[in-house]
């Protein structure tokens, strides 16, 4: 007679396959709660404590950890000392396994979770079980997800077994189970002792999406989501409408959230190829709008828009002049949902918690054999603001100032902005010379420099930015400082009459 072990936490379609197993005439063991449910349901099941002749002990922390269970799971059929050896200490055969693991992961996300609690949700016996019978895949089955339980029944019914193909693949599914439940219980720890940067790193991710392609239609691509709170975030938006986000549209929309967080009065953020070409704050979200979309409406063509207030008809009207590729926000009026989704391609996310930015997640970028990991970019200034030059800013140009180097940390180095009434008017990022940033967003700003600021996420190597700044009328600069000749830029910010202003912080973004 084949033997099933069921022991599950997860006890969805328990009843139904265990049942069937009977029906098929294997000979079911269980443990206390899963064999609570099958006594209630007049399922006949063995007892472990018959199979080990040993009770569960220590509040159930050990019942199958026994050699008549896992000799039983680990044998290879096939091999005449193994098969002895069961037959001298009267070890019988296991020949499926049903089991998941105490909600480790569900634990931690609880508000106010005990340490005590959290520690007695480290399944120990689960791992061990599941992890054998995926080792000898060859000869038994496992199954950790109540959605295979229909895949194992069919093949039972047609075959009387399992097919190896099947059986390595649910072996594949324990191996990588156990080893994200490990990785959350591992990165647990490194919380508890204050570990930013372990020896040896896991990061668990999951809940994979397929997407259409990568960067490029020849590359594969597909979407992870972490496991802890993802409000605010891109992995955690509701689609109201329009097709399947890209990984461009995904990268994109990050991008757009990471610059909106900085913003606490009513903003529009506009993207395009993870850079932004239009940042607007206002009294209202349309006059944001309004502003984030004069700073450039060539490229917000096709752009992604993220903002911070609700979405009404009338900003939704505005948005539907032009063709935009993604629309992020808190929410949407009814009829703003009606104004934008007469747009076929539009899509339209909700994102809950906008503004959520208290995340203790990591920056992580791939490189050829390894990974490069850092904190996330969350502080704006250095320890104080230092005016630097004889003429100090005007309340406005403060205002614009700080606007400025809020917006200026998304953009792509060596990146620098102008701004004036709250808005970006010229922006230019991804140089390799900060000049050609200048004077790119000089160009880009046209006649509206005359009486802007500038932020600059690095200093300034040269006076030659600050000569093409006076010249086109720009009045304040803000900038780290920190460069061997900033002496020079002050002198030359000073004969103009201009304001400098060192953060004593820099903004790269790569």
């Amino acid at each position: 007679m084949k033997r099933a072990l069921i022991s599950v936490y997860d006890k969805r379609g328990v009843v139904q396959l265990a049942r069937e197993l009977v029906s098929l005439g294997w000979e079911i063991i269980s443990t206390g709660g899963t064999g609570k449910i099958l006594r209630n349901e007049d399922i006949p099941f063995r007892d472990i404590k018959e199979i080990t002749n040993f009770p569960e002990i220590l509040d159930g922390r050990v019942k199958t950890l026994h050699p008549h269970i896992h000799g039983g799971i680990l044998y290879k059929r096939d091999e005449e000392e193994h098969k002895r050896i069961l037959k001298k200490l009267d070890i019988g055969s296991i020949d499926l396994v049903v089991n998941n693991l105490y909600p480790f992961e569900d634990t931690i996300k609880k508000e106010g979770i005990s340490h005590e609690e959290v520690i007695e949700n480290i399944d120990i016996g689960g791992p061990a079980m599941i992890r054998a019978a995926a080792k000898n895949y060859k000869y038994i089955t496992v199954v950790i997800d109540p959605s295979d339980y229909g895949r194992v029944l069919k093949e039972l019914r047609t075959r009387g077994e399992t097919s190896l193909d099947l059986r390595r693949e649910l072996a594949r599914k324990v191996f990588q189970y156990t080893a994200y439940y490990d990785s959350l219980i591992a990165n647990y720890f490194n919380c508890l002792n204050n570990v930013e940067f372990p020896d040896i790193i896991t990061i668990p991710f999951k809940d994979k999406q397929e997407l259409r392609y990568g960067e490029n239609p020849h590359q594969k691509a597909a979407f992870y989501k972490e496991y802890n709170n993802l409000d605010g975030t891109i992995a955690a938006a509701i689609q109201l409408h329009g097709k399947e986000l890209s990984f461009n549209n995904i990268n994109d929309g990050n991008g757009a959230l990471e610059i909106l967080k900085e913003f606490d009065e009513p903003t529009v953020v506009a993207v395009k190829h993870a850079n932004p070409c239009g940042i607007g704050s206002g009294k209202d979200l349309l006059e944001a709008y309004v502003k984030a979309y004069e700073c450039d409406k060539i490229s917000i063509f096709g752009g992604i828009i993220a903002v911070n207030r609700i979405v009404d008809e009338e900003v939704a009207k505005r948005i539907n002049e032009i063709f935009i590729e993604i629309v992020m926000a808190p929410d949407y009026t009814q009829k703003a949902l009606e104004v934008l989704a007469t747009k076929k391609n539009i899509r339209i996310l909700k994102v809950p918690n906008i503004m959520k930015n208290d995340y203790a997640s990591y920056d992580i970028k791939k490189v050829l054999g390894g990974v490069l990991i850092q904190q996330r970019n969350r502080d704006l200034l250095g320890q104080e603001l230092k005016v630097v030059t004889k003429r100090k800013p005007t309340e406005k140009e403060m205002e614009d100032l700080i606007f400025g180097w809020k917006a200026v940390k998304g953009v792509k180095s060596n990146g620098v902005l102008l701004a004036k009434d709250k808005a970006t008017i010229g922006i230019g990022g991804g140089e390799v010379n900060r000049v050609w940033a200048v004077k790119a967003a000089i160009e880009r700003a046209g006649d509206k420099a005359k009486g802007s600021v500038l932020a600059s996420d690095g200093f300034f190597p040269f006076k030659d930015s600050v000569e093409a700044l006076a010249k086109a009328g720009v009045t304040a600069i803000i900038q780290p400082g920190g460069s061997l000749r900033d002496q020079e830029s002050i002198e030359e910010a000073d004969k103009n009459g201009m304001v400098m202003i060192f953060t004593g912080m820099r903004h790269f973004k790569h």
